[in-house]
């Protein structure tokens, strides 16, 4: 808040007011009837409105002997000293300050009349500014990105509105994660509401040397009362102090950084210890210490979203949130190798500001290897708290077992005397690992260097894991004695050639994993390799990019083998006879070209995963695979030659089962009734079998490209996407209003399908592009009005049919269909791609209203490439420029398709949220459509029409209802990934409070 009464005044506003203005948080605008007889004052009014739409300053009105509508008018006594002022000013001066007092003539306030007594009017506007600072942020944590998001979770798990007792918080999450500024902020925020307060910082640097554990305790009791109750070098002699001191007071406290249980203990033991309504809020890296505490409210902080990432880089490297032209790839780069995580980002961010791009590149280039000290010291400290057994752990997946699931790294560390389970516990309590959504075990990128530099830090012949390049080498070529390696892990790229010796092996009787590969995916010749080398005999782990021979040694013996990895390998055969393999779970031989044949595989009997994709000269796949009773991932796309794949129906365990590419199978296998996701594109397969409807569990089939298939036979109501693009498909059957289940169905390019039956009300995309003979489609008006629609080149569409598709009311979706004019009634038209509606010539036009746009896209060439989107973006822009709301689509085109052929309509929906009404009804809107690539489609013509109250009840239901939830479908399926139909980014709660924060408006629609 600031007080203009001590700046001398002069003909404009003074910087130092426009300074006091900007830096405040909340400004209270006194109006009188007097008001406006001071350019001044309206010039003042004018910043305020500039800081409340452009930072969310909070702004309050006091009418003071002025009616509010007089304010808003500029009529009365106010208006008439309103036109003295404007005599002596410009139009465009006039026109603004009566944009602003209209503006603030709606804010609702506090009006002098409905008071008796002016003291309590003033009492009243005192709490009032006390209640609303209390619930905004120190500016100080304005460069926080998405802290307000943090925030709101952490107010809500503190439950402030609970007043019988006390209450402990944690928050928790990886070194570097922003753990102690939400903790500061959050104090900065509350800390007025309480009687007493402190910050505890940095507790795992408390000192117990000389202590034993009552004097640690009370050192740190003495230092907690000393601070709260702002009584310097305080002693006391007993542990109840706290108890004594504080059990009466309402107090905020933050114990930040805790990392022993001792300090927990000694300063928050019971939450009796203070008053009602107390809050006590712990950092740790350690989710474990709050569950021994029995803190069983924790807050786990989250890595920020890629965007998110890159503006907190941004803000550090150039004090704003982009980069600027030529740093794009650069700053994309950073937040790459710091992998998201706040701390380094902004070391690097400070490090890098004033920098070239030379000095950018090399220091980039450093940090890909090497880990800045400043980072590396703050992410040790997890590190070097773990016990020795729980260090070699984490070492091990630092090197070997980042992002597998936690019983592969139990089977592949089994004859070690590590307790796996138990140490995977403390490292994910300790945030040092974490888990995917898949169920993966994830170590942070800067972490793993942390392991590779505390490999480095050991005396050369007392590591158990070599991975130094040259060291290696000169171990592999001069059969040097490394007795104690456990692991090795390779990286040629920095190697010119590398030689191995017969017998480099000999002496590592010890050694579990041998990992050798290429972080530059540039392939590497120059590895001499012995016909008669002699693997390790416990190996557990071989994995081996380019594998250089056409076979594995004679004496390969993989009895305690659990992976085989030999990627892009020149392998012609793996080796010849049965082997033991009962320990195998995962192989992958993924693009080794040259393999003709796999040997038998019957005593694999614990096989869960099989990749085989690009194999391009295997023919057969062996009869052995039917005993795969635990395979649960099997992988074959692209083998061309593939003629031969023996019955799959007992393989109980299989989930995905991708065959995609394989041209020359012209027969389908029989399958498990078990499985999950089955992909059959581009192959000679001509109809399914009937039993594929007992497969109760498929969700996921995928029959693209498959020319010959032609009749879809009853499927399983377990179904919910179901891709027949580019076959030769005639009839959709009736059948599928039954698949309640279903919810995307893609048919594009099916060239001889006539009609669509009816859908079933589960559907929320369906993409027919490319039918060319598609003249009817019977379920347009049977739909929910939820589902997106793509009918381009559809161009034998009957009438019935588009009148149907523009007229039905839909929500939150997407539509489009040849067309060359937007329809009468979209009441709003202009040519081109911008359009500007004012709200006094549509007397249904609010803030709060629900729209639908309409807009014709011409092609100008062909879309060529892979990567066949189409992007669809309608921002809505107020009279003063900012923007009010963004809504974004995007849809593909089946990879035959030749893009659009001509001009067609693109239809959406779009609505203002209740938290944006502060956009007054008399500004201009311009509404502006662009369409990516832009250089392939011109936008010819555009419109805009106002929904009747018909969508309010689909709105209700649609925020009532939950979102259906639909698997990752491309789990697994690799290359396809690019193919899924491209749907509009959900936006993050995050996203969604900062841009509320930074605009003053809900920027983004949740479409889904």
């Amino acid at each position: 808040m600031f007080d203009d009464q001590e700046i001398e005044r002069s003909q404009t506003i003074a910087p130092a007011l426009i300074k006091a203005i900007r830096e405040s948080r909340i400004s209270i605008i006194l109006l009188s009837k007097n008001y406006a007889s001071s350019s001044w004052c309206l010039d003042e009014l004018l910043e305020i409105i500039k800081c409340k739409e452009a930072m969310g300053q909070i702004v309050m009105t006091v009418f003071y002997g002025v009616d509010p509508s007089d304010v808003r008018k500029q009529t009365g006594e106010f208006g008439r000293a309103f036109n003295e002022t404007c005599s002596r000013s410009t139009k465009e001066k006039r026109r603004k300050w009566s944009q602003a007092l209209n503006h603030v003539g709606n804010i609702a306030g506090e009006h002098f009349q409905n008071w008796d007594n002016e003291s309590k009017m003033i009492e009243k506007i005192s709490r009032d500014i006390s209640n609303k600072l209390n619930t905004t942020i120190s500016r100080d944590f304005d460069d926080m990105v998405g802290l307000e998001a943090h925030l709101e979770e952490m107010k809500y798990l503190l439950d402030l509105d609970y007043k019988d007792g006390a209450m402990i918080v944690g928050i928790c999450g990886p070194a570097g994660i922003g753990k102690t500024t939400i903790a500061r902020a959050l104090y900065s925020l509350l800390l007025s509401s309480f009687q007493l307060s402190c910050f505890v910082e940095n507790l795992s640097g408390s000192d117990n040397r000389g202590l034993d554990e009552y004097g640690f305790k009370l050192r740190l009791q003495e230092q907690l009362l000393s601070k709260i109750l702002n009584q310097n070098g305080m002693r006391k002699y007993h542990l109840g102090a706290i108890q004594e001191r504080l059990c009466d007071q309402k107090v905020l406290i933050v114990l930040d950084d805790v990392n022993d249980l001792k300090q927990l203990e000694a300063l928050a033991n019971e939450t009796s210890w203070f008053g009602p309504g107390s809050r006590i809020i712990v950092t740790t890296e350690d989710k474990g210490l709050l569950e021994q505490h029995g803190i069983n409210k924790t807050y786990h902080v989250g890595f920020p979203s890629i965007e998110e990432a890159l503006e907190i880089f941004c803000i550090y490297a150039f004090r704003k949130s982009s980069p600027p032209d030529g740093f794009k790839k650069l700053t994309k780069r950073v937040t790459n190798v710091f992998d998201n995580l706040p701390l380094g980002l902004r070391v690097m961010g400070s490090s890098l500001r004033g920098k070239g791009e030379d000095e950018w590149e090399a220091l980039l280039d450093r940090l890909e290897t090497s880990l800045d000290r400043n980072i590396e010291g703050a992410l040790r400290v997890g590190y070097d708290s773990l016990q020795e057994e729980e260090q070699a752990l984490f070492l091990h997946i630092a090197v070997f077992f980042n992002y597998n699931k936690d019983e592969h790294v139990i089977a592949m560390l089994a004859d070690s005397n590590l307790d796996v389970k138990q140490g995977l516990k403390i490292l994910t309590n300790k945030s040092l690992v974490y888990r995917s959504t898949s169920g993966k075990i994830v170590m942070h990128k800067l972490l793993q260097q942390v392991g590779t530099k505390a490999i480095q830090r050991q005396e050369p012949w007392k590591r158990h894991i070599l991975i130094d390049a040259h060291e290696i080498c000169y171990v592999l070529e001069n059969d040097t004695d490394t007795r104690a390696a456990l692991g090795i892990s390779l990286d040629t790229s920095g190697i010119n050639k590398v030689i191995i010796s017969e017998g480099a092996f000999k002496r590592m009787r010890n050694l579990r994993f041998l990992s050798v590969y290429n972080t530059r995916y540039v392939k590497n010749d120059q590895v001499d390799i012995p016909e008669d080398l002699e693997f390790p005999p416990h190996l557990r782990l071989l994995r081996w990019e380019a594998y250089p021979s056409n076979a594995l040694p004679t004496t390969f013996h993989p009895e305690y083998l659990v992976e085989l990895d030999l990627k892009e390998s020149q392998l012609e055969k793996l080796w010849q006879g049965t082997q033991p393999l009962t320990n195998l779970k995962k192989m992958d031989l993924t693009r080794s070209s040259h393999l003709k044949e796999l040997p038998d595989l019957s005593n694999a009997t614990n096989l869960e995963r099989l990749e085989l994709s690009y194999c391009k000269s295997l023919v057969e796949i062996p009869s052995s695979f039917s005993e795969l009773r635990k395979l649960e991932t099997l992988v074959i796309h692209n083998c061309t030659k593939l003629e031969v794949v023996p019955t799959l129906i007992n393989l109980a365990s299989l989930d995905f089962f991708n065959m995609h590419g394989c041209f020359q199978l012209k027969k389908f296998p029989g399958i498990s009734t078990h499985i999950s996701r089955l992909v059959i594109d581009d192959t000679l397969v001509e109809e399914l079998p009937t039993s594929i409807i007992l497969c109760t569990r498929l969700r996921t089939l995928m029959i693209s490209g498959s020319g010959n298939f032609k009749t879809l036979t009853y499927l399983p109501l377990s179904l919910t996407y179901l891709d027949l693009r580019c076959t030769g498909i005639e009839k959709i059957p009736d059948w599928i209003k039954d698949l309640h289940e279903l919810s995307f169905l893609h048919i594009g390019g099916c060239r001889n399908l006539k009609s669509l039956p009816q859908l079933p009300l589960s559907i929320r995309w369906l993409n027919a592009c490319d039918c060319e003979s598609l003249e009817s489609v019977a379920c347009v008006s049977s739909l929910n009005s939820f589902v997106d629609l793509n009918f381009t080149n559809c161009f034998k569409l009957n009438q019935e049919t588009r009148r149907d598709l523009i007229q039905q009311s839909f929500f939150r979706s997407l539509r489009i269909l040849p067309g060359r004019e937007v329809p009468e009634t979209f009441n709003h038209q202009a040519k081109g791609n911008v359009l500007t509606i004012r709200p006094e010539s549509d007397s249904q036009f609010s803030a709060s209203s629900r729209f639908k746009a309409c807009f014709v896209i011409s092609p100008t060439r062909l879309i060529t490439g892979r990567k066949r989107l189409i992007s669809l973006l309608c921002r809505l822009i107020s009279k003063n420029g900012d923007s009010i709301n963004e809504v974004y689509h995007c849809f593909s085109l089946p990879d035959q398709s030749p893009g659009t052929q001509s001009e067609h309509l693109c239809l959406f929906h779009y609505d203002f949220h209740d938290r944006d009404r502060y956009f007054e009804v008399d500004s201009e809107i311009l509404f502006e459509f662009s369409c990516t690539p832009s250089d392939a489609y011109e936008i010819v013509q555009c419109g805009v029409g106002t929904y009747g109250e018909e969508i309010e009840q689909i709105s209700d239901w649609s925020n009532a209802s939950e979102e259906i939830e639909t698997e990752n479908i491309f789990d697994d399926v690799g290359q396809y990934t690019d193919r899924h139909p491209c749907k509009s980014d959900k936006v993050s709660k995050e996203a969604n409070v900062k841009s509320h924060k930074r605009k003053g408006f809900w920027n983004w629609l949740h479409r889904r």
